[in-house]
């Protein structure tokens, strides 16, 4: 459940918005917190190129969900999304989510429901980005394996 959060989370997050200023490129940092019904914390970086961003704003479905937001809006520095996320075996998971944004920086906080053997169970999470360089680190070049 805290990777399903966290991805719909994200997801939800990169909604398109054509009247909104894209964000910019460069080196960004998220922090995503599932606070129910269990706490957990993850951080994790990502480049987001200029190429990226428009797939990112677009909020591109994974490989494990598709999501729908018939509810979306994001304009003049507020994000509030309503939609559904289904997963590749069907599973529906419904997502609520309202925030803030910057070119440089997001919040949001999302309510979740993740269908379970018939049955909601409702979680809340957030993820807090900040875009910390102008510039991406070099990729690790790989290991030797001689």
């Amino acid at each position: 459940m805290k990777r399903l959060a966290a991805t719909l989370l994200l997801t939800a997050i990169a909604a398109p918005a054509l009247a909104a200023p894209p964000i910019q490129p460069g080196y960004w940092e998220s922090t995503n917190r599932l606070l129910s019904p269990i706490r957990q914390t993850s951080t994790e970086k990502r480049c987001i190129t200029p190429a990226d961003v428009d797939k990112f704003m677009s909020g591109p479905s994974n490989r494990h969900y598709t999501c729908t937001y018939p509810t979306k809006v994001i304009s003049d520095g507020v994000i509030r999304l309503k939609g559904t996320c289904r997963s590749k075996k069907g599973r529906r998971v419904a997502i609520e989510g309202s925030g803030s944004y910057t070119p440089t920086s997001f919040n949001l906080t999302a309510e979740v429901a993740v269908e379970f053997l018939g049955l909601d169970i409702a979680g809340k999470a957030s993820t807090e980005a900040r875009r910390i360089g102008d510039v991406c680190p070099a990729p690790e070049a790989p290991a030797d394996g001689g």
